[in-house]
């Protein structure tokens, strides 16, 4: 019956986007879940004339939307909205300003409030996504990308699927019905591989650093970057380690295969490696494929911060841009103009907080642009992103501090000494000037 069903909805690629309005809000599915073939014929038809405006609202681009939608001849119909700046955007931006031209249209957001905007604030037309083959029941699962997508394909007035055998199947709350999808298109190429760089010498002895603060049984999350991907490697002697993270990564699925993430000692999803999109290479996947421990669940629960602190001893790794003498922090900007995102990173700086012996750790190395520019500053001059009030474990190449408790002045001094040296004289001097020391 379900086969029925689906070979009724089966189209190209071109007839599937057919469906699409000529005005409208289209989103589409996060990193690996973006669907190469829809976003092409979407493309295609752009720049045919099918459409008079199309709003495309989505987190983190990757590159089939950069090959075939994120295109400057495209941006008088396409209009992006994205929570994030990547390397593209701002690549747009810069040839949108030569022209005067507005082109990239940023939503301010923290990435666990996306299914609440589109539930309440942000009405889709139609969500593309990829997903895994049916199973005998006439589900698909969503595989890698959990995040805003499966709230997305449920509230979106119609949803085409793309269909690709190398997507892995999990579990949790990861599925959707070919009753509930209008039209399927079938596109079997290889996931995008995303794989971190390896880290520098500082990062590799912040995460030495950092791995002190982590003991047996602890529910880890880690965050984008050199240092969070470095600190798997230091934690392996660790025992029954959790996973309850925005991100899973190559890293802690080794912590899995190796029997130190067992999820044995957490209070929720006991037994279960929780994330909600997962961004790796093709060994991870087909770990992740048909494995009843990993549970994908969409990033209102995921990163919510009373979900994360109903865990034990969470212990949260992150980074940023530039933290000033006040333990405010800057994640996403520089030079007044947007540079990433927020991501989840607020929701786990103070979900780890409250957790029972939880620890938001803020890891990063203390210089920018082979030592020219120091990341800790006298005061932000970009957006703020943590407040002072959440800040907990800093730490860098030069030591870890724990900012809770500290008078104004003592954060002052310890983050003092956190900077690279060739920075401290002019931070103190400008510590002096404002009062805090």
């Amino acid at each position: 019956m379900y086969d029925q069903i689906y070979q009724k909805k089966l189209r190209s690629a071109d007839d599937a986007v057919d469906i699409i309005a000529r005005n409208g809000n289209i989103s589409f599915g996060m990193a690996v879940s973006q669907p190469p073939a829809l976003l092409e014929a979407i493309g295609k038809r752009a720049r045919a004339g099918g459409f008079e405006s199309l709003r495309v609202y989505y987190l983190h681009a990757e590159k089939p939307a950069n090959d075939f939608l994120l295109q400057y001849d495209l941006l008088n119909v396409i209009k992006p909205c994205p929570g994030f700046i990547g390397e593209k955007e701002r690549a747009l931006i810069k040839m949108g300003d030569a022209e005067g031209r507005k082109v990239i249209f940023y939503i301010p957001n923290s990435f666990s409030y996306l299914p609440s905007y589109f539930r309440q604030h942000i009405e889709l037309d139609t969500f593309v996504v990829t997903v895994s083959p049916m199973d005998n029941s006439g589900n698909f699962s969503f595989g890698t990308n959990n995040d805003y997508t499966s709230s997305a394909a449920r509230l979106a007035k119609k949803v085409i699927i793309e269909v690709n055998e190398n997507m892995p199947r999990v579990f949790g709350d990861s599925d959707i019905h070919v009753s509930e999808v209008d039209a399927i298109v079938e596109n079997h190429t290889p996931l995008l591989e995303i794989c971190p760089r390896p880290p520098s010498d500082q990062s590799k002895k912040i995460a030495s650093q950092c791995s002190d603060l982590i003991p047996d049984g602890a529910t880890i999350q880690m965050g984008v970057g050199s240092v969070p991907d470095a600190m798997c490697t230091y934690i392996k002697d660790r025992k029954d380690l959790g996973i309850h993270s925005e991100l899973l990564s190559p890293g802690m699925v080794e912590l899995i295969k190796e029997g130190v993430a067992t999820g044995k000692r957490k209070n929720i999803n006991r037994r279960r490696h929780v994330f909600t999109l997962a961004m790796g290479n093709k060994a991870m996947y087909n770990f992740m494929d048909d494995n009843p421990t990993m549970e994908s669940y969409p990033v209102d629960y995921v990163n919510n911060p009373s979900v994360i602190s109903r865990n034990d001893n969470v212990i949260s790794i992150n980074t940023i841009i530039e933290m000033d003498l006040f333990g405010q922090v800057n994640a996403e900007q520089i030079n007044n103009r947007q540079y990433g995102g927020p991501g989840g990173q607020n929701d786990f700086v103070r979900g780890a907080f409250l957790s029972n012996g939880g620890k938001s750790i803020l890891a990063f190395e203390s210089t920018a642009k082979g030592n020219t520019i120091s990341k800790i500053v006298p005061r932000l001059s970009n957006i703020v992103t943590d407040l002072r009030i959440d800040t907990h474990y800093v730490c860098t190449e030069y030591g870890i501090v724990n900012l809770m408790g500290l008078t104004s002045s003592e954060r002052t001094e310890h983050l003092i000494n956190l900077a690279h040296p060739n920075f401290r004289p002019s931070l103190k001097d400008a510590a002096k000037a404002m009062h805090l020391i």
